[in-house]
C-alpha cells in the first residue's frame, strides 16, 4: 500500500458509509486464522491452509475436553500445502514459527458469520507497488464486502485502524494524509472453513466481548520486525505499508518460500550450488543513471565482476564439508541419555522421551527414532533423527543451526542466484547522518535457470526490479554493514529463489532476510532515511545468519 504513517481517523466514515458494522450475529461460523507479516499486516492464510489448520484446532479442544489435557503444540503446515513446509504454528504461543531460518510470526484466529465475505469466499485486495494483488486482513474484507452489498459508494477505514478511504465504485483507495491513490478489486476465491461459534459473532471491530478477547488475540510480539515503527507489530491497527523492493518475507500467503516438497515441518532450507560466483568491487565502475547522483566530483566507486577461475575459499569449505548427513549430526551433537519425561523436542514436538516425529519418514541405520541429541555448544536437545531430517532436507552444506537460539555450526550459506555486487561512495549525506557522506550498493542478478537447489530445478527464474540500488551512512558502523553485506553476499544469503510477497510470482529473486534501505529520504516506507535503529537491526539480521564480525577476522 501506499506510505501511511500512523493509525487512521477513528471519526465516522462519509455519509452513508458503515463507519463499523455493528451487531452481532448468530448465524454459523467460519474460522479465519492469519499471520503477521514483518509490517504489522495481517495477511489471511489461504482457505485450504485454514481448514487443515482449523481442523487440527478443533479436534485437539475435542480430545483436549475429553482428557483434560492442553491444546495440540504445534501444526505441521506442510501437511495442508508443501509449499509450506518449512512453517509450523505454536499453539500456546500463537506464533508461526519458521524451522530454517528462525523466524517467528504472530498468528490469531477470528470468527466470522458464514454469510461475511469470508464464508463466502470474497476476498478484498488493493494493489501494490509491483502490480500485483496483496488482501487486506479479513475483518476489513468482510467490513468491504457488507458496504459492498449495501450499495455504499464511499467508505472510511479509519474505525478499522487505516488511514485510507475506498470508493468501491471507483475501486481507488486513498490515502486521507498523501492523497496517494491506488487500485483496488474484488475476488472470489475458496470459503473458509465452517466451526462452531463459542459465542455469538461480532461483525464489527473489535470490542471487549469474549470472543473478540479470545478470538482476536496476536500472539507474541515478534522481534523480527524490521525497522522502527510507529505501529508495531503487536497492533491490529498497523498501517500497511508500501511493498517495494525491501520486501523480506517470501510469501503472500504465510512466508512460502519456494516450492519444495519437503518433510512436514521439517527445516525445509535448498540445497547449495557449489558453483557460485559473485563480484567484488573494484575501482573504475559508474553509477546508474537512475541514481541522479553525480559520477565525479568527490565520488568513488568500485566495480568489477570477479569469476572464480581457482577455487574459492567457499567452494574449499564446501569440499571439506561432510557429505554425509548422519556424519554433520554427530559432529555436532552428543548422545545424551535420561532425557526429563515433560521435556518437548520442538522439532517435531514430540516429548524427548518419546520417539521422533520424524521416524515415518527418516530413516536411519545407526540413528534410533529414540535416540536424543545435546548441542555441543548452547546445550539444546533434540531427537537426533529429527536433527537429521532438517539436515538432510536443507543446504547440506556441513552446517546445522538450533532451531531453538538460532547458534549457527559451521559456516551457513544460501542459494543465491549469480550476480555481481557494486559499491560507489558519494559526498552527500543520508538523513540522519549529516556528518558523512554515502555508500551505495547496487546489487546485478539476471534471470536464469533454477539449479538443484532451488525449488524447481530446470525451470527458469525472473529477476525483476534489478538492479536495485541500496544504501548506508559512509560512517564506522555504516562501513562495518558494508563488509559484512560483502560476506554474506559471498555466501549467497542476501537473495534467493522463491515467491514474491508483493505479486505472488513464483520463480523469482526474492530478498532473503537481511533488510535494506531502497530509498535515500522519505521513511514514511520504512525503506529509507532517517532510521536510528536501522544500523543495528541489520546487524542484528546478519548476526542471525552467522555473519559476524568474526567472519572479518578470518
Amino acid at each position: 500500500m501506499a506510505a501511511a504513517q500512523g493509525a487512521g481517523s477513528s471519526s465516522a466514515g462519509p455519509s452513508g458509509a458503515p463507519a463499523s458494522i455493528p451487531g452481532h450475529s448468530s448465524s454459523s461460523a467460519v474460522a479465519v486464522w492469519e499471520w503477521q507479516d514483518e509490517f504489522g499486516r495481517w495477511r489471511p492464510y489461504q482457505g485450504n491452509v485454514c481448514r487443515y489448520i482449523e481442523q487440527v484446532f478443533q479436534a485437539s479442544q475435542q480430545k483436549g475436553r475429553r482428557s483434560g489435557s492442553g491444546l495440540v503444540s504445534s501444526i505441521p503446515l506442510g501437511h495442508a500445502d508443501a509449499v509450506l513446509a518449512p512453517y509450523v504454528i505454536d499453539i500456546p504461543s500463537l506464533t508461526q514459527f519458521r524451522q530454517d531460518t528462525g523466524t517467528m510470526r504472530a498468528v490469531r484466529r477470528h470468527l466470522f458469520p458464514g454469510d461475511s465475505a469470508a464464508g463466502q469466499g470474497i476476498v478484498w485486495e488493493w494493489q501494490n507497488d509491483e502490480g500485483g494483488w496483496s488482501p487486506y486482513e479479513m475483518n476489513v474484507c468482510v467490513f468491504l464486502e457488507q458496504a459492498h452489498a449495501t450499495s455504499h459508494q464511499q467508505v472510511d477505514l479509519g474505525p478499522l485502524g487505516y488511514n485510507y478511504e475506498v470508493d468501491l465504485v471507483a475501486r481507488v483507495q486513498t490515502n486521507k494524509t498523501t492523497k496517494f491513490s491506488r487500485s483496488v478489486q474484488r475476488r472470489l476465491d475458496s470459503p473458509y472453513p465452517v466451526t462452531t461459534a463459542p459465542a455469538p459473532l461480532h461483525t464489527g471491530t473489535g470490542c471487549s466481548c469474549q470472543q473478540c478477547w479470545l478470538n482476536g488475540g496476536t500472539g507474541p510480539i515478534t522481534t523480527r520486525y524490521r525497522h522502527s515503527m510507529i505501529n508495531f507489530p503487536n497492533s491490529s491497527a498497523a498501517p500497511q505499508v508500501s511493498g517495494r523492493t525491501t520486501s523480506v518475507s517470501s510469501s503472500g500467503v504465510g512466508f512460502v518460500p519456494y516450492n519444495k516438497p519437503a518433510l512436514s515441518g521439517a527445516r525445509s532450507t535448498p540445497r547449495l550450488n557449489a558453483q557460485s560466483s559473485w563480484a567484488l568491487p573494484q575501482a573504475g565502475g559508474a553509477v546508474g543513471p537512475s541514481t541522479g547522483l553525480p559520477t565525479s566530483n568527490g565520488v568513488s566507486s568500485l566495480n568489477l565482476p570477479v569469476k572464480m577461475s581457482k577455487p574459492s575459499k567457499l567452494n574449499q569449505a564446501l569440499a571439506a564439508a561432510p557429505s554425509d548427513p548422519e556424519a554433520v549430526v554427530r559432529k555436532y551433537l552428543e548422545e545424551v541419555k535420561g532425557t526429563p519425561a515433560d521435556e518437548d523436542c520442538i522439532i517435531c514436538m514430540e516429548k524427548l522421551a518419546s520417539p521422533s516425529g520424524y521416524s515415518d519418514t527418516c530413516e536411519c541405520s545407526t540413528i534410533k527414532p529414540e535416540m536424543v541429541g545435546r548441542l555441543m555448544n548452547c546445550q539444546h536437545s533434540f531427537h537426533m533423527l529429527c536433527m537429521l531430517a532438517m539436515y538432510s532436507n536443507g543446504n547440506k552444506d556441513g552446517s546445522l543451526q538450533c532451531p531453538s537460539c538460532k547458534t549457527i555450526y559451521g559456516e551457513k550459506t544460501g542459494t543465491q542466484p549469480k550476480g555481481k555486487m557494486e559499491v560507489s561512495t558519494f559526498p552527500q549525506s543520508l538523513p540522519g547522518h549529516r556528518d558523512c557522506g554515502m555508500i551505495q550498493i547496487v546489487y546485478h542478478i539476471s534471470r536464469g535457470i533454477q539449479g538443484p537447489e532451488h525449488p524447481n530445478p530446470g525451470m527458469p527464474y525472473t529477476a525483476r526490479g534489478f538492479p536495485r540500488y541500496c544504501y548506508l551512512p559512509d560512517n564506522e558502523k555504516g562501513r562495518k554493514v558494508l563488509e559484512l553485506l560483502k560476506v554474506a553476499w559471498k555466501r549467497r544469503l542476501i537473495f534467493t529463489v522463491g515467491t514474491s510477497s508483493t505479486t505472488g510470482e513464483s520463480n523469482t529473486v526474492v530478498w532473503n532476510e537481511i533488510h535494506h534501505k531502497t530509498e535515500m529520504d522519505t521513511n514514511l516506507s520504512g525503506h529509507g532515511y532517517p532510521d536510528p535503529n536501522y544500523l543495528d537491526n541489520v546487524l542484528a539480521e546478519l548476526a542471525a545468519q552467522g555473519v559476524t564480525e568474526d567472519c572479518l577476522r578470518k
